[in-house]
């Protein structure tokens, strides 16, 4: 029974990852690039400095039910999972070195789709009870005036949350840290259930208290550990750029432990590992941007440049050339097992110690910001009631995590992920208007200029 549910698995990955499913991914991307002039690039400095002086005031007129600083920390922890280093190594092993051309170009262009996502999130939230409920499911109800296709959306969501932020999230915390440091998958099951459960239980506010603090340090912690074993294989970055570019274009032979890759299949794990690692265009991050205190929904959006930059511009790159340096991408190994080898050979003895730390942070924030996602899609359905009972359903997950197969577990996320994808992506088309008249409203009028502290704002520390 199980083998032919993968069987089935694998046939309907192929198909909703499939060549309209990858055009649909890099068309809406490309199609907001022309639209909006190549915001990502042009806007980039203004999403910088926004951080920077949001990271110290909070006007607390705004709307909303955390800081944007919190919100952008919130969804960075979201997306900045085990997919920055298992999903590359994966990619890698399967796609070749080109799969990395492809899910930078992903990335650039899932800047400006997280922008366009963040920026209709905020415009068509709702406040009930004093409390934002915001994401796709409202912009697809409210903008779209479609509320089944918003139902079909948080149905996907729901269970895509169970996948993407909650199994695989485990089961690679779980093989890590077991060849790793030899720790039974029960012991990881069990702990990990334990600290998701005391943060999420106090819902987005206890959520973004610790994310604010622990998503920070978790990426300068792996940014410069990344940077270590570059720097100790510096010679090699040429070549390892050289193999990315190369194999992009022209089919991967095989070569050691390494298979080949057709063109297609470079692609296809190029930007699938690119989505599920930033998320662009799956929906998830408006969520969390939504509740957000902010005055105009671009002020938010240009901080989803800036998170999706953040996870695949640097985050993913430093690890493929960590991998591509160390000469290890034909070794047969694939997901973190791969990446921590290529930790070691920089770092012998600590470079996968060092991954393992990484997979455990990475891990962690992604369960618990997801918790909040999916419960949020399933708020949207059965109302307020089901909140506490998908917290409760939330950890029994976290176990058949633990235990599954690693194929298995990403294979019915990457299935998830697109079913997720499909009704986000029909509505970023069909609102592409909003986007651009709020874009061109916001940089053309008077809330442009930045905010000037006054005795009226207090500062982010305060609150």
């Amino acid at each position: 029974m199980g083998a032919a549910l993968l069987a089935f698995n694998d046939w309907l990955n192929g198909i909703v990852w499939g060549p309209p499913m990858l055009i649909l991914i890099v068309g809406v991307g490309l199609y907001f690039t022309l639209r909006l002039r190549f915001l990502q690039f042009t806007q980039f400095g203004r999403a910088c400095r926004e951080i920077w002086h949001k990271i110290r005031y909070v006007d607390e007129k705004d709307k909303g039910d955390i800081s944007p600083f919190k919100a952008l920390t919130t969804a960075i922890a979201s997306t900045v999972g085990v997919g920055n280093i298992a999903g590359v190594g994966t990619a890698i092993a399967i796609g070749g070195p080109g799969a990395i051309f492809w899910m930078w170009v992903c990335g650039f262009l899932g800047m400006v789709t997280n922008y366009a996502e963040v920026t209709l999130g905020v415009h068509y939230r709702e406040f009930k009870g004093g409390v934002v409920a915001g994401g796709p499911m409202y912009y697809i109800k409210n903008g779209l005036k479609m509320p089944w296709l918003a139902v079909i959306f948080s149905i996907f969501g729901a269970l895509a949350a169970l996948g993407i932020g909650n199994m695989v999230q485990a089961n690679s915390m779980a093989d890590v840290l077991h060849s790793t440091f030899g720790v039974p998958f029960i012991w990881t099951a069990i702990i990990l259930a334990f600290f998701t459960g005391i943060v999420t239980i106090g819902g987005i506010k206890r959520i973004a208290e610790v994310t604010k603090t622990v998503v920070p340090f978790m990426a300068v912690f792996y940014i410069v550990a990344a940077m270590i074993v570059i720097i100790l294989n510096i010679k090699h970055v040429p070549a390892a750029f050289g193999l990315i570019f190369y194999h992009a274009f022209r089919p991967a032979a095989a070569v050691g432990g390494f298979a080949g890759a057709t063109i297609m299949m470079t692609l296809r794990y190029g930007i699938a590992r690119g989505v599920f690692s930033n998320e662009a265009g799956l929906g998830s991050t408006p969520i969390a941007h939504s509740a957000a205190k902010v005055d105009h929904p671009v002020r938010q959006g240009v901080w989803g440049l800036f998170e999706v930059f953040t996870d695949t511009i640097v985050i993913c790159s430093m690890t493929a050339l960590a991998i591509l340096t160390s000469g290890r991408w034909y070794s047969g190994l694939t997901g973190a097992s791969l990446t921590a080898a290529a930790f070691d050979v920089g770092l012998p003895g600590l470079g996968s110690a060092l991954v393992a730390i990484g997979v455990i942070l990475f891990a962690y924030t992604t369960t618990i910001v997801w918790c909040y996602y999916g419960e949020k899609c399933a708020e949207y359905l059965f109302g307020t009631r089901i909140i506490i009972p998908y917290r409760i359903i939330w950890i029994p997950f976290l176990f058949v995590g633990a235990f599954g197969g690693l194929k298995m577990v990403w294979n019915v996320a990457d299935t998830l992920n697109a079913l997720m994808a499909i009704p986000n992506i029909i509505a970023l088309f069909a609102l592409s208007g909003v986007v651009i008249k709020l874009t061109r409203e916001f940089f053309s009028t008077e809330a442009y200029k930045e905010v000037k502290p006054a005795a009226k704002v207090k500062s982010a520390a305060e609150r």
